[in-house]
């Protein structure tokens, strides 16, 4: 039964690609008064909450209304009873529960009913299929096992957009093997490891792996190993945008220009220190309101994401509006000395210039302090001079970010495996320092 709601909510889903912006914007009013009014009477974290800031919930008409609505953030929800946070014409053991990554330190849980968990894998699956993916193609899936349970056993034995899925932390040897045996037409999964399944191909000169459409997400990576990967298995990889409390909320197509944002399930704001919200070009912490969720509504939900709205329009076709880039978290940026604030993709994007890129398999970039690096590189078999390329390391960083050797110290270590987090992500470049704003 789910199997047929998945795939009724998919094709009305295809049909609002094409629609235009004031269709669009007329169906994202009805679904928000709907869900404003909804979260106020069922549930009590949001009836509380609507109250103490003033909220006249007959006065939210459209997606313009949205600045009258407070910001919520995760830990407001961590404090709550979760029956507090759900609503009251559900028990928690009627819902399905969806478990955040805990990547931030702070874990979190959302609860779906079985038509919203539908609802989401329709949406899921409609940039999939935009981007060329058929029903019967062979889908492998690299990714954690909390997601083997994914696709049904019916999705299974009829073979319609069933999952492959293969543990990230399968040794390299046992990945490749299970890889190559699927024979995927189309590969997905975090882009990291995505990334290092590319180099390791490379290395073996594997000719086996062949999909014709790749898919990422869970992760940022550069736009240099993007183009790696492509020119390794010959296929177009398009970027996925979105975290576990939603599910996916933005995506690339094959034009691959920018992300297309799914306006129709989810209203995304970029918002300024100050929460307001930022205009085309700038940069703004990624704020949520879920469209679909009734079980445990999410109402200007900030997921501490920072990206770039855009005003491009695409020529493939699909009218949703359009996100420019994706930049990471807001607590993943690093400050520099002078109060520089940068973005992890500053420093993908710094290795990925190293004239000896091709001779490391991973890198790690962690702030400990404002003037205190600690870097861990993983050399491919073979490199000769090893000790030159931590010193050529070095210099190539401060050249690159323009720094002097008394302004930063980039303490570099050599290492056999860099593990992955207990989530399964790479995570390349991070700080421990607690940002401000």
């Amino acid at each position: 039964m789910n199997l047929l709601r998945v795939l009724y909510y998919l094709q009305l889903a295809n049909r609002r690609l094409h629609w235009d912006q004031e269709k669009l914007k007329r169906y994202q009013g009805k679904r928000l008064r709907s869900i404003v009014r909804y979260a106020d009477e069922y549930i009590p974290f949001y009836h509380r909450q609507f109250k103490a800031y003033g909220v006249d919930v007959e006065a939210i008409r459209s997606i313009d209304d949205l600045s009258k609505l407070p910001v919520t953030k995760k830990d407001e929800f961590k404090k709550q009873d979760p029956q507090e946070t759900v609503s009251k014409k559900y028990e928690l053991n009627q819902l399905k529960k969806v478990r955040t990554s805990g990547s931030t330190g702070t874990p979190f849980q959302v609860h779906i009913t079985p038509i919203e968990d539908a609802w989401r894998k329709a949406i899921y699956m409609r940039a999939n299929i935009a981007c060329g993916q058929k029903p019967r193609d062979r889908w492998v899936v690299l990714t954690s096992p909390t997601h083997f349970g994914d696709t049904s056993n019916l999705q299974r034995r009829i073979g319609i957009y069933a999952q492959n899925c293969i543990s990230l932390f399968e040794s390299t040897e046992n990945k490749v093997a299970q890889i190559e045996a699927a024979h995927p037409d189309v590969l997905d999964g975090y882009s990291g490891s995505l990334f290092l399944l590319a180099k390791e191909v490379k290395r073996r000169e594997l000719k086996t792996i062949k999909p014709h459409l790749m898919f990422g997400n869970a992760e940022l990576i550069s736009l240099e190993s993007r183009r790696f990967m492509e020119d390794v298995f010959g296929a177009p990889y398009c970027d996925q945008f979105g975290c576990a409390e939603i599910d996916r909320s933005a995506w690339q197509c094959l034009e691959r220009g920018g992300y297309h944002m799914d306006c129709d399930s989810v209203v995304t704001e970029f918002l300024d220190k100050n929460g307001e919200v930022v205009s085309a070009g700038e940069r703004g912490e990624v704020t949520y309101t879920s469209l679909f969720n009734y079980a445990m509504p999410l109402i200007r939900y900030s997921i501490g994401d920072v990206g770039v709205p855009s005003n491009d329009t695409c020529s493939c076709g699909v009218n949703l509006p359009m996100m420019g880039v994706v930049e990471g978290r807001k607590d993943s940026f690093l400050t520099l000395p002078n109060n520089r604030t940068v973005s992890p993709m500053v420093f993908n994007f710094a290795v990925s210039r190293f004239k000896y890129y091709t001779d490391i398999d991973q890198y790690q970039i962690r702030q400990r302090k404002i003037s205190q690096f600690e870097v861990s590189l993983k050399v491919a078999k073979g490199t000769a001079n090893q000790g030159l390329l931590k010193e050529e390391f070095v210099t190539h960083l401060r050249r690159f970010l323009e720094l002097s050797d008394s302004d930063i110290n980039f303490d570099v270590a050599l290492v056999d495996e860099i593990p992955l987090s207990k989530t399964g992500k790479l995570m390349s470049v991070w700080s421990d320092l607690k940002q401000l704003g």
